[in-house]
């Protein structure tokens, strides 16, 4: 098969903003699904099988981005070998890059602001891989909350806080737009050198901290009817704004808490957000 620019392992939602960025550039590419839907290549990955030949159906790429996640210390290895055992390439010669969560850093710290150098779970299962793939080569893109397409954060409010208690719970929120995604995923194949991205981790935000309690306030009209009564969740942001004499939103970074900064991403890459803001 021809040799391919990028490989998408897992042609899933963040495909649905990388492919077409990648046809707009001329990119060549191929990705695989599970069931090999919509002309991709079928393919499922099973860290369990010692035989790697299963990896053969993929074609060559200088660019491997692997989408779903690896949960288990040994899984890293297993894809990287089987693959380039597969496809006779020095593994120095293929970059992988892997998604993952900024959920990683969801520990207690005494700190305001957290950045890609904090102390992170590692103990965590998707980490614990990430860290696997850092240490022969690969890179980790960690993203904040995905939104775009039918994610948008405003249906995610009766999800997340049914009751009071729920909504008083509710701090810092951070997002980053699959587009953005998308451009921060060729930014790293492309400038993997200059960017030194072999064996490093990057934290991905659009660069706003979101207060919850301003966004569900500024979400209190659910309808189209004139004559609508606020959702309930925006009425219980206001009883608590008097109950805990916030005098305006959105509030402060020392009240929300847990704050990312990923300020080291956009400058290193040379990327501003398309969607910074919802």
């Amino acid at each position: 098969m021809q040799e391919m620019d990028v490989l998408i392992l897992g042609a899933g939602w963040t495909s649905t903003f990388l492919i077409p960025l990648l046809k707009a550039r001329h990119i060549t590419f191929a990705a695989t699904t599970t069931d090999g839907r919509d002309g991709t290549i079928k393919f499922r990955f099973d860290p369990s099988d010692p035989d790697p030949s299963y990896f053969k159906a993929l074609p060559a790429a200088r660019n491997i981005l692997i989408t779903f996640p690896l949960n288990e210390k040994g899984q890293a290895h297993r894809l990287v070998w089987s693959y380039n055992f597969t496809h006779q390439h020095p593994a120095a010669n293929v970059r992988f890059l892997q998604l993952g969560s900024t959920g990683i850093w969801q520990i207690d710290q005494d700190v305001t602001w957290v950045d890609r150098n904090s102390p992170y779970n590692q103990e965590n299962a998707r980490a614990i891989s990430e860290d696997e793939l850092m240490s022969m080569g690969g890179c980790v893109l960690n993203l904040a909350g995905l939104w775009g397409g039918e994610r948008q954060p405003k249906n995610w409010v009766d999800r997340v806080a049914t009751t009071k208690d729920q909504v008083k719970s509710k701090k810092s929120l951070h997002l980053i737009h699959g587009e953005d995604v998308a451009r921060a995923i060729l930014a790293i194949f492309e400038k993997w050198e200059h960017a030194k991205a072999s064996g490093s981790r990057w934290m991905l935000t659009d660069g706003q901290v979101y207060c919850w309690w301003s966004l569900m306030a500024g979400w209190a009209k659910e309808g189209k009817h004139v004559d609508e009564e606020p959702s309930k969740q925006s009425r219980w942001v206001y009883e608590l704004m008097q109950e805990e004499d916030v005098k305006a939103l959105p509030r402060d970074m020392e009240t929300l808490g847990r704050c990312y900064d990923s300020r080291e991403f956009w400058k290193t890459f040379g990327l501003t957000p398309l969607r910074s803001r919802i």
